[in-house]
């Protein structure tokens, strides 16, 4: 069985990079086993001290932190390893994306059981690989963490760093603005029940489904769209979230149904399994997507206008029907198992 030291090792050669050192007063870059350091060469120190060490950036640093536990956030019945750890890393890379970003530094934190029946270092080696594979992705650098141990199951922690010249707030939002989402919405939550109900669906239709609630893959707003108002991403639902980023703004808004982008792989599905489309948009959450404002009309690919934002504090829905109904704000509340 692997101890801590050894596993920090194992972490600590798996991420070696070159790193920056510092020689009679000025800053050069230096080959030393198990430092990280970042396509600016920014840090000093990174795995292997007490701290990271990184060199401030010109623009404003922004930092997020989230937290996956398993019989809450995640059940390994239904993902690998792999995919734990990708998903990860790309729930906080959503994050630095929604306040208009570039994801940087990574720290990493893991607390396993030692005490339980698993193979700790198989998963490890896969969730490495999934760390490693989104870390890529996004051009993030790994530069420490901490490590513990769980009497009887897995939590994993992750902070991200990265910068902005100028950050999108959720407080921005104003009377007459559009509202965008990016890509579709539901996907991810209708993944996760065809994974629960065990349903044997066209592969066709599940594919897509299922890797948009493993494995998210979020992109940026940022470099399309120019003119942002306000920015969130939709993680817990788009009916909650368009909820928090209404009363951060102090306005209301008004959504239109038949405008919220929906895939044709749900559509089947939900159909399939007697599923409520409607419901698994607004408030099944992990859709990881994000959702904005501006005031300028928009047209980009895999960007859609689904309603606006008004001046009373309240939110409204336009049925399919043409009738308007209160919106509540219903998604993922963090008090039960997922």
């Amino acid at each position: 069985m692997v101890n801590e030291l050894e596993i920090i090792e194992l972490i600590r050669k798996r991420f070696s990079v070159p790193q920056v050192t510092v020689s009679s007063g000025e800053v050069t870059v230096g080959e030393t086993a198990g430092i990280a350091t970042d396509r600016q060469n920014r840090v000093l120190k990174g795995i292997g001290d007490d701290t990271a060490v990184i060199f401030p950036s010109k623009y404003p640093i922004l930092y997020t932190t989230d937290m996956m536990v398993e019989g809450v956030h995640f059940d390994l019945t239904f993902m690998t390893s792999f995919e734990l750890g990708f998903k990860l890393v790309a729930r906080n890379v959503s994050d630095i994306f929604a306040m208009a970003g570039e994801p940087e530094f990574l720290l990493l934190n893991l607390c396993l059981p030692f005490n339980r029946e698993m193979k700790i270092e198989n998963f490890l080696a896969s969730f490495l690989d999934g760390i490693d594979e989104c870390l890529k992705r996004y051009n993030i650098r790994l530069v420490g963490g901490d490590f513990s141990s769980s009497p009887d199951r897995i939590f994993l922690s992750a902070t991200l760093i990265g910068t902005s010249p100028m950050p999108v707030f959720r407080s921005g939002a104003r009377p007459g603005d559009r509202i965008y989402v990016t890509g579709t919405l539901g996907d991810s939550a209708c993944g996760l029940e065809i994974l629960k109900r065990k349903v044997k669906l066209p592969s066709e239709i599940v594919t897509r489904l299922i890797k948009k609630y493993l494995m998210p893959e979020p992109e940026p707003v940022h470099k399309k769209v120019s003119r942002l108002n306000a920015m969130i991403d939709i993680s817990d639902g788009l009916a909650i979230d368009l909820w928090r980023l209404c009363t951060e703004s102090s306005v209301g808004a008004l959504l239109y149904e038949d405008k919220i982008p929906v895939s044709r792989e749900l559509k089947e599905a939900a159909s399939l399994m007697g599923l409520d489309i409607l419901s698994l948009v607004l408030s099944g959450g992990e859709d990881y997507e994000l959702l904005f404002t501006a005031d300028v009309l928009i047209r980009e690919p895999d960007i859609t206008e689904i309603g606006v934002i008004k001046e009373r504090p309240d939110m409204e829905i336009i049925g399919s029907d043409g009738v308007v109904r209160p919106l509540k704000p219903e998604g993922y509340i963090h008090s039960g198992a997922r």
